[in-house]
């Protein structure tokens, strides 16, 4: 019995021990668990904005490769159509700025030199171009090559048409004329005397093709009608029968003329150059009487 209370006894003071011995464990346990997280919460962090900084300076390299791209199209285009500071350039339209299709445009072209140096005009040139995007040509005319020299404080005109094309008619389009000419030095230059959107017309005045066409056919179609009323109306003639007309007898033997005037019949006998089978019959007869 004193065993089993000794047992006892040390089964009590041992469980509680253990539970003591046991909860710190758990406790650090968790402890480190929950560090863990935090540790790869932390290094997640870290990997994000690693990645937010590489998109960042990503997007800047990308931003700024973009802007230089875009710099360098514009100095292209500066470069392209740069103009002298000692040169002045007037565009006049003959007819107004009216562009019909099909229809010869003309205009003149002043130059006037201000520089001290001597310019060289060397060509002229007219193009018609996509009204969205300047950079696509729609129709592109024959360069006008000058070889003109402009002394200082001097000026020249120049004449120069082009046609726009009949299938433009009504739309529009950007028209670009370009002068381009160098200094004694040997620069080029070109200015870009027009650059704007205008409207093609469509021509009103005059025949054109299909109008053409449209009057020789009703014309034909109207020969053939009268050429086919001709001809029905000829076989219609052809199908009707002949008119019978009464011509008489041509012989006196069934005819009494005994209701007749003799004197009457005697002028008849005397007008008459052959005398009638009656008129012999009396004649005979009255000879034999005799």
């Amino acid at each position: 019995m004193r065993l089993l209370q000794k047992l006892l006894l040390l089964l009590l003071l041992a469980f509680p021990a253990a539970l003591l011995l046991k909860g710190p464990v758990v406790s650090a346990q968790d402890a480190t668990d929950e560090e863990e997280a935090v540790d790869e919460d932390g290094a997640d962090d870290v990997m994000a904005e690693d990645e937010d900084d590489e998109a960042e300076v990503e997007d800047d390299d990308n931003t700024e490769l973009t802007e230089e791209k875009e710099e360098e199209e514009e100095e292209a285009l500066v470069g392209e159509m740069k103009a002298s500071p000692n040169a002045d350039t007037t565009i006049l339209f003959v007819k107004g700025e009216d562009f019909p299709a099909n229809n010869i445009v003309k205009f003149l072209l002043g130059f006037t030199n201000k520089g001290s140096e001597m310019f060289v005009v060397e060509s002229l040139d007219a193009s018609f171009r996509y009204p969205q995007d300047f950079q696509f040509y729609i129709q592109n005319f024959t360069a006008l090559q000058l070889g003109t020299e402009v002394p200082p404080q001097r000026q020249a005109s120049f004449e120069y048409s082009f046609i726009p094309a009949e299938p433009m008619g009504g739309r529009p389009f950007g028209l670009v004329i370009n002068l381009n000419y160098r200094d004694s030095s040997g620069n080029v230059f070109q200015d870009a005397v027009f650059n704007q959107t205008v409207t093609i017309t469509e021509r009103e005045d005059g025949l054109d093709g299909e109008t053409i066409f449209l009057y020789v056919f009703l014309a034909g179609l109207g020969l053939l009608l009268v050429v086919g009323l001709h001809q029905l109306l000829e076989s219609r003639k052809r199908r009707r029968p002949a008119a019978k007309v009464e011509m008489g007898t041509s012989s006196h033997n069934d005819v009494d003329m005994s209701w007749i005037p003799q004197e009457t019949l005697n002028q008849i006998n005397k007008a008459s150059p052959r005398q009638s089978p009656r008129k012999r019959t009396q004649k005979r007869s009255a000879g034999s009487d005799e």
